[in-house]
């Protein structure tokens, strides 16, 4: 077995006529170029992941069927290895019906199933609700076209106790059980989601495990977009000595043939660009496979829109979007004018909606039964009155043309609920809800110097951040300096390190560590009513399970 095709695809959960269709058309590539064995990914059948679709009878009926289908169309003389869902023979012991299982195949015969024997169930992973691990003394090498081959499933390959020490979460290996068991090659057929920087573990573990072991090792992620979790490909194959025989592109479907005396240059990587494709793949999957086409984003002429403005447009096209301007009577002229000039260099529709008449409106409805209530301290009524009427506006034109609404929150602002409920949160998708405001900025100076040719404004870079919601607002006067808050967030949110520990890091002061900490638990209520949100950090708020009713307090 020389000849190995990786295969990453872009499975759509749910669509398993689709998805076998992928993977014929696939192996007819592979095939085409000489390969004797494919690899392709975790749960491909069902994309991944498919949550409670597992748990409709029906459902589990059609993959069944589609795997026999798909075995009996194979093209001769090809091995195959494919993730699917398979039934599990309880013999009365109970426990889960399902199988998470690499299915190994070549045309008209099924040779294996292998189950997955480490289930994740930490952050977005929940993989104990619906599968049984695989039992101990799994046989998992078989004798594929003269080598021995070990297969292995995602998270199977995520616990050496050499690479990951005190870090790992299972007391087994099930890459040390397949050298056991005699295995010349380890395939891992994966998807794991992306976040920033994974890419660099990914390459150091699978290079350290067949150094380790070794062997070769064939490595096989998803890729594409499944509603907030997003799957990088990013696929590749390690020589025994450790050195790189392949890696294929990042956020792309691709099928590539090697043979695995090949070797290649690993490319320098840059995060920025990676993390902005993440985004464009995101928001172009989830309007494809939502079946949407256009897109409208309230466009303010602030930053984090300017930056939505330019991934909707690279994802779904300018032409397909409308950007609105809705200012008030305390939205500056600066404002509107850095708004239209990024909606002109873009080529996106732009069209200025004043909120003025309705919220005249809402002063005279409202304000003669506001005032007989006294104002609490900080009151913010006004300032939301006009974030809502923005988010009506906004939803108005989305039901009227059927766009989906991108939402523009970032991650700062979500974190501390510097956002407003059926006001700006309102939308579709919520494209940079795990970015951080100084991520946004790298973001937007990276696309004016890569992609956009300096069309997001000087000004809307440099210009004090401010939501304009009354008089000479900047968002400081609320919030610490972002170079202040996010790291101090990062610690809380994505390490969820204590007030103490934070404060010690960072350097600031333990009682201003205290006051984000505690906007940050009171907020929980908004975030868990927010749009679906694009997961690109290890900690995102996709993921996170806090109570909104609770007694503890930082």
């Amino acid at each position: 077995m020389k000849r190995i095709a990786l295969a990453q695809l872009d499975p759509i959960v749910g669509d398993v006529d689709g998805n076998v269709r992928s993977i014929l058309e696939a192996c007819a590539e592979a095939k085409a170029q000489g390969a004797e064995l494919v690899v392709l990914s975790e749960l491909i059948i069902t994309g991944y992941p498919p949550r409670d679709l597992l748990n409709i009878a029906e459902f589990r009926q059609v993959c069944d069927a589609a795997v026999d289908r798909l075995v009996r169309e194979l093209p001769d003389d090809l091995h195959v290895i494919f993730g699917a869902p398979r039934a599990r023979e309880r013999n009365g012991f109970g426990g889960r019906a399902l199988w998470n299982s690499a299915v190994v195949a070549r045309r008209g015969e099924i040779i294996a199933e292998i189950p997955k024997a480490l289930l994740p169930t930490y952050d977005v992973f929940d993989e104990r609700r619906y599968f049984e691990p695989a039992p101990e003394h799994t046989t998992r090498v078989f004798d594929l076209g003269g080598a021995r081959v070990g297969i292995t499933i995602c998270e199977d390959m995520w616990n050496d106790r050499l690479f990951w020490g005190d870090a790992r979460l299972y007391d087994r290996d099930p890459v040390a059980e397949a050298m056991e068991q005699g295995a010349e090659l380890i395939v891992n057929v994966s998807a794991s989601p992306y976040a920033q920087r994974k890419f660099e573990v990914r390459r150091k573990m699978v290079s350290h495990a067949a150094r380790r072991w070794g062997v070769p090792i064939v490595y096989v992620n998803a890729v594409g977009g499944n509603d907030g979790l997003l799957f990088d490909g990013h696929s590749h194959a390690f020589a025994a000595d450790g050195s790189p025989i392949v890696e294929l592109p990042l956020f792309e479907r691709a099928v590539r043939t090697v043979d695995l005396a090949e070797r290649c240059a690993l490319p320098e990587i840059d995060p920025t660009d990676v993390l902005q494709r993440a985004l464009v793949s995101g928001v172009r999957d989830y309007a494809r496979k939502t079946g949407m086409s256009r897109w409208v984003i309230g466009l303010s002429g602030g930053v984090d829109s300017a930056l939505v403005a330019a991934i909707g447009s690279l994802a779904l096209g300018a032409e397909n979007g409308m950007a609105l301007g809705m200012p008030s009577r305390y939205s500056s002229d600066h404002s509107v004018a850095d708004a239209r000039a990024l909606a002109s260099r873009l080529r996106l529709p732009f069209e200025v909606v004043p909120i003025e008449p309705a919220h005249a409106a809402y002063e005279a409805m409202l304000g003669p039964a506001l005032e007989r209530d006294p104002a609490g301290p900080g009151d913010v009524t006004w300032e939301n009155v006009q974030a809502r009427i923005r988010g009506a506006t906004l939803m108005a034109w989305a039901n009227r043309t059927g766009a989906l609404l991108l939402t523009t929150g970032n991650k700062s602002e979500c974190a501390v609920g510097y956002c407003t409920l059926y006001g700006d949160m309102c939308g579709g998708l919520a494209v940079i809800a795990d970015v951080y405001k100084h991520e946004v900025y790298g973001l937007c100076r990276w696309l004016n110097d890569h992609l956009l040719d300096g069309a997001i404004p000087e000004r809307t870079l440099t210009k004090p951040p401010s939501a304009e919601l009354r008089p000479g607002q900047r968002d400081d006067q609320s919030l610490p300096p972002y170079d202040v808050l996010d790291p101090i967030l990062a610690s809380l949110v994505d390490h969820e390190r204590g007030a103490h520990e934070t404060a010690r890091i960072t350097g600031q002061p333990l009682e201003l560590v205290r006051n984000v900490a505690r906007m940050v638990h009171r907020a929980e209520y908004k975030r868990q009513q927010f749009a679906p949100s694009l997961k690109v950090s290890p900690r995102a708020w996709v993921g996170r399970d806090y109570p909104i009713a609770m007694g503890w307090r930082p």
